[in-house]
């Protein structure tokens, strides 16, 4: 076989994606309007044939393979995080197989476009130059842009696609100019160039200074972390509630995980530099987004501020592995970024998947006030989403209390215990606003006269959706050992 025919048997999983992408926009036009759901299915079984084909790599986790003259890049570390994009898709399309038939958005091209930001992300994670991770956060962006404003008649979510795609191209563009400064600082755009060309330099030179805070820019904008959020709580708010959880996991994922090897390979020399400037953004994004959630009304731009708050726990254990000395001194703090959104991807899906099934008037309820009397008027409903704030506060025995766990046990062991200490007090602050919906639910009696009383439109995917992600939730809080082994075995060939 050719070395172009092994490469794309390398990237399989890539193309089987982006081919059933390409079927589902083929299929749309000749596909009766109630029969949209076909669709639906397909997509889902080309994930299924990709979870097979990554999924059946697992056992061979020190076998980095590379394609296309190293621009992509095999290894455990990319196939991890592919199975948990895998999944995070797989469950955003069974919430929305009801939510687009309750909202009458019978259009075949949504699960393209989330098939092209499924493929975008993968690139992402696999990409071992930057031109290649760029690429790649351009498609999945594109594709959220359009996403945001699916629902065409609605205004809020019009202008949630615009301010995305005009807060996007200017980080884009800074991205951008950032990778083009270390190519003139390195000679190249690979990592592993990057990091052979600049070593230990330090930010003595202003290029680099100026270059690491342009990617932290560009990507930070992707994350959602202070000062780059100013797009999240509208975007969170006014895009399809499907559409949303699928940005706050997936979209979250794939960029703290380009994130992530960008500054681990590429930038590792320079991690006793760049580990300053990160323990800065998660201090300051903790602060605003657990303080800023606390007075919201509406429970998307609740969860939206709760996502900022969020990426700032994860970059705390970007700081310890960027403090962390030794050979092997990163690796918990790698890991437990990995293991934290994992386990945030089932707690907050679950959230929003609750969201997607409230109806007031015709319309969606999202406001936090909606949720008054739930444990009167629907007490599963009322259990599961306790379980999911309980979790996203970081209470025990769930999955949340054990991704907090490692996240503040790497910055401990790297000598950041104050940084540690402050992750612990503001996620007592976040059961002020947590616990707010648990109080609404069970403490308060249903609004009686009410014209419109909230309701619930439950249905088999979506209970789908709900059982796999309370299982995550609550199997992964009591026996999280085959996650913690499997994260610490994916980043042994990331550094």
């Amino acid at each position: 076989m050719t070395s172009y025919g092994t490469d794309l048997i390398i990237i399989l999983p890539e193309l089987v994606v982006v081919a059933a992408a390409c079927l589902v926009l083929i299929l749309d036009p000749v596909t009766p309007r109630s029969r949209k759901e076909l669709l639906a299915w397909l997509s889902l079984g080309s994930l299924a044939l990709c979870v097979g084909l990554t999924g059946g790599q697992i056992g061979v986790q020190n076998v980095s393979l590379s394609a296309f003259n190293d621009l992509v890049v095999v290894d455990g570390y990319a196939r991890f995080w592919k199975l948990l994009l895998y999944g995070a898709t797989g469950l955003t399309i069974l919430m929305s197989l009801p939510y687009l038939k309750i909202e009458g958005l019978h259009l075949g091209e949504y699960y393209a476009f989330i098939l092209l930001a499924l493929s975008g992300m993968m690139v992402m994670v696999s990409g071992a130059d930057l031109l290649t991770i760029y690429l790649g956060t351009e498609l999945m962006s594109l594709s959220l842009y359009v996403l945001a404003g699916l629902k065409r008649s609605s205004p809020r979510s019009l202008e949630a696609s615009a301010k995305y795609f005009v807060l996007g191209a200017f980080s884009s563009g800074l991205l951008l100019y950032g990778i083009s400064l270390l190519y003139g600082l390195s000679g190249g755009t690979r990592l592993s160039t990057i990091a052979g060309a600049l070593g230990a330099r330090g930010f003595d030179d202003p290029m680099l200074l100026i270059a690491t805070i342009l990617l932290t820019v560009g990507f930070g904008f992707k994350l959602a972390v202070v000062p780059f959020h100013m797009w999240t709580p509208d975007v969170y708010q006014g895009a399809p509630t499907a559409v949303t959880a699928f940005m706050a996991v997936a979209s979250k994922a794939a960029s703290f995980a380009a994130f992530l090897r960008v500054f681990i390979e590429g930038l590792g020399g320079l991690k006793a530099d760049w580990s300053v400037l990160f323990v800065l953004l998660s201090v300051v994004t903790l602060v605003l987004g657990n303080v800023v959630a606390i007075v919201q009304t509406n429970i998307k731009r609740m969860l939206a501020y709760s996502s900022i708050a969020h990426a700032g726990y994860a970059l705390i254990g970007l700081a310890a592995a960027g403090r962390s000395a030794g050979e092997s001194g990163g690796t918990p703090g790698i890991a437990s970024v990995m293991l934290y959104l994992t386990f945030y991807a089932f707690m907050t899906l679950g959230a929003f998947a609750v969201i997607a099934m409230f109806r007031k008037g015709g319309l969606e309820g999202d406001e936090i006030e909606d949720f008054t009397g739930l444990a009167k008027r629907q007490p599963v409903a009322a259990l599961i989403m306790l379980v999911f704030m309980v979790s996203l506060t970081g209470i025990p025995p769930t999955a949340g209390f054990i991704g907090k766990f490692y996240v503040f046990m790497a910055a401990v062991e790297a000598g950041l215990s104050w940084l540690a200490a402050l992750g612990l007090i503001f996620s007592a602050v976040s059961a002020y606003y947590y616990m707010r919906v648990v109080m609404l639910m069970y403490m308060r009696d249903p609004e009686a006269t009410a014209a419109e009383t909230p309701h619930l439109v439950p249905s088999p995917a979506l209970s789908i959706v709900l059982a796999c992600a309370v299982a995550g939730v609550i199997i992964f809080g009591l026996f999280p050992n085959p996650v913690v082994t499997l994260a610490l075995q994916s980043v042994l060939l990331l550094k």
